[in-house]
């Protein structure tokens, strides 16, 4: 671990980034370059006292999930994010396979899209990172760990996971996401991880067992969901799914379908996270 080296380029990096970049109103009264410590603990998750460490040079090695809260808070493009894993003296990401780390670029996306709920996933459907606006209307789901991280074995093996769709659209979204993930074992033909995934799903889930033999594959880049939400009730978006071009990561953006969905959403802004459950409250979303 290159402690000094490692301090300097967060700090730089902090300084690099203008508030409104990441959603911080910029007063008149602001007399740092770029974000405040505790701008960027906050954006990242992390107590302040850390990050102050983590800049003097005097912390202990950070773990690589503190790392790739830091990266997303300092909006690190991929390079900037080895670079930053190197110095803390861990292995970067793989490029290929699952990546637990939004590419920047998306991250940089999410942003700019403010006010429209937005999410970056995986291939195989685990949630990256979302905008504040996709975090009110589905909670948290960048925080869970094990299978259950991806959206397709919740929806097959937690009865939890079905009761925020409407009973009527419940198997056709099923289909869907078994046929898209029936792609993603095509195009990652011979990935442990991926054949891993199908096989514990297979074990777990006798609906996703027959859907798995009818051997359905699309790879959805449109969509319409409805989502029954505890606070302002029946929303329906209709969704677009934007793929990076080696189809690793996609970034899913939201729109309301009708003007009453609209309204709605509005609502769910103004309300914000004030006792907002923090896991999953929305259907799956892909």
């Amino acid at each position: 671990m290159e402690r000094d080296q490692l301090a300097d380029f967060l700090r730089r990096r902090r300084e690099s980034i203008r508030p409104a970049e990441v959603g911080i109103t910029d007063g008149p009264r602001r007399r740092t370059a770029g974000l405040r410590r505790e701008e960027v603990a906050m954006l990242a998750g992390m107590s302040v006292d850390y990050v102050v460490r983590l800049e003097q040079g005097r912390s202990s090695q950070p773990s690589t999930q503190l790392l790739g809260a830091l990266a997303r808070a300092l909006r690190l493009s991929d390079d900037e994010r080895d670079h930053l894993f190197h110095l803390a003296g861990h292995r970067p990401p793989p490029a290929e396979g699952v990546a637990r780390l939004a590419r920047a670029g998306l991250i940089r996306m999410l942003d700019l899209l403010g006010d429209t709920p937005a999410l970056v996933l995986s291939d195989l459907g685990e949630i990256l990172a979302q905008n504040r606006t996709a975090l009110l209307l589905m909670g948290d789901l960048t925080d869970i760990s094990g299978d259950r991280r991806y959206v397709v074995y919740r929806w097959f093996t937690d009865p939890a996971a079905r009761t925020v769709c409407p009973p009527e659209e419940q198997e056709n979204h099923g289909r869907r996401l078994v046929a898209d993930l029936r792609a993603a074992v095509g195009r990652r033909s011979g990935d442990a991880a991926v054949a891993g995934l199908v096989e514990r799903l297979r074990a777990a889930s006798a609906d996703f067992r027959r859907l798995w033999t009818e051997h359905e594959v699309a790879v959805r880049r449109t969509d319409r969901k409805t989502f029954l939400h505890p606070r302002v009730g029946r929303l329906t978006m209709d969704c677009e799914t934007l793929v990076t071009p080696d189809q690793g990561q996609q970034l899913l953006v939201l729109t309301p379908a009708d003007a009453e969905t609209g309204e709605r959403l509005d609502l769910l802004r103004v309300l914000g996270v004030q006792e907002f459950p923090t896991g999953p409250t929305g259907p799956p979303v892909r």
